[in-house]
C-alpha cells in the first residue's frame, strides 16, 4: 500500500498511537459510571475518540492522492524552541509572580513564535485570556491559584 499525503500519515499514526499510549493509562484508574464518572473516564473517552480519529487521518493518507505527495517539511526549531521555553517559564513563574502577571508573559513569549507579530493584538489576547483564565480557574473552579506576585501578599 502506497502513502499517498506523507503529513496525514504521520500525523494520523501519532495521534493513534497516542490515543492508544492514554487509552492503557486510563485503565489504571477506577472508570465509575457514565451517570458517576471516576477518573478515568473522561480521559478514556477521550483518548478513544483520539485514536479514532487518528484512524480516519490514517486512512484518507494512505486512499485520497495529494499532489506531490505532501513531503514533510523540515522541522520548525524556531516555533518549536519559544513554545517549550514559554510553557517552562509558566510554570516556573506562576508560583511566584502570579496569573495576573504570568499569562500575560506567556503570550507574548508564545506570539513570538510566529511570523506575524503585533503589539496590539497580542496586549488584547493576553488582557483576554488573563480575565478568561481568572474567571475559570479563580472564580468558577475555585482554585487556589496566586492572582499577584507574592511578594505583594499575592
Amino acid at each position: 500500500m502506497k502513502i499517498k499525503s506523507q503529513r496525514d500519515f504521520w500525523s494520523g499514526l501519532m495521534f493513534v498511537v497516542v490515543g492508544v499510549v492514554f487509552a492503557v493509562g486510563a485503565t489504571n484508574y477506577s472508570m465509575g459510571s457514565s451517570a458517576r464518572p471516576g477518573p478515568g473516564y473522561f480521559p478514556l473517552i477521550l483518548s478513544v475518540l483520539m485514536a479514532i480519529l487518528g484512524g480516519f487521518v490514517l486512512f484518507k493518507s494512505l486512499t485520497i492522492e495529494t499532489e506531490g505527495g505532501d513531503p514533510i517539511g523540515a522541522i520548525a526549531w524556531r516555533p518549536l524552541l519559544v513554545i517549550v521555553a514559554s510553557i517552562a517559564v509558566f510554570g516556573l513563574a506562576l508560583p511566584r509572580l502570579g496569573l495576573a502577571i504570568t499569562v500575560p508573559i506567556l503570550i507574548v513569549m508564545t506570539s513570538l513564535a510566529g511570523d506575524e507579530f503585533k503589539w496590539k493584538g497580542v496586549l488584547v489576547t493576553a488582557v483576554v485570556l488573563t480575565v478568561g483564565s481568572w474567571a475559570i480557574f479563580v472564580l468558577g473552579l475555585k482554585l487556589v491559584i496566586p492572582m499577584w506576585p507574592s511578594f505583594l501578599g499575592g
